[in-house]
C-alpha cells in the first residue's frame, strides 16, 4: 500500500509494508515532519484517526470489493472531503487552518 500526501504543490509518498500493522505513529511523524517543513502544522485535522479508516477501507479488497471505502466516503470522516477512485484509490482533502490544500490518497498493493 502507498500514501500520498500532498501539501499545495509538493508531494511526498510514504510505502506502508502491512496496513494491517500500520505503525501509525511513526507514519505520523513522516507526514508532521513533510508539513513543518512547508511551514504548517495539523493542528484541527485528525489525520491520526482517518487514515486507519482510509486502511480498512481499501485493505482487504484485492479482489475489487469497494465496499468498505464507499462506506467511508458515504459516512465522511470529521472536515475532509473524500472520494473513492476507480481501482481501490481513496482521496481525502482538507483546507488547513492556514488555507492551504492538503490530500492524502492511498493507493492499494493489487
Amino acid at each position: 500500500m502507498l500514501i500520498d500526501v500532498s501539501l499545495d504543490s509538493s508531494s511526498f509518498s510514504l510505502p506502508v509494508e502491512n496496513p494491517h500493522h500500520l505503525d501509525i505513529n511513526e507514519v505520523m511523524r513522516k507526514i508532521d515532519d513533510f508539513v513543518s517543513l512547508k511551514g504548517m502544522t495539523l493542528n484541527g485535522l485528525d489525520i491520526q484517526g482517518l487514515l486507519p479508516r482510509m486502511i480498512r477501507g481499501i485493505a482487504g479488497c484485492e479482489s475489487g470489493c469497494p465496499a468498505n471505502a464507499l462506506d467511508l466516503v458515504s459516512a465522511g470522516f470529521a472536515n475532509f472531503d473524500l472520494k473513492y477512485i476507480e481501482g481501490g484509490i481513496l482521496s481525502a482533502k482538507a483546507v488547513t487552518g492556514e488555507g492551504r490544500q492538503l490530500s492524502i490518497k492511498m493507493f492499494p498493493d493489487f
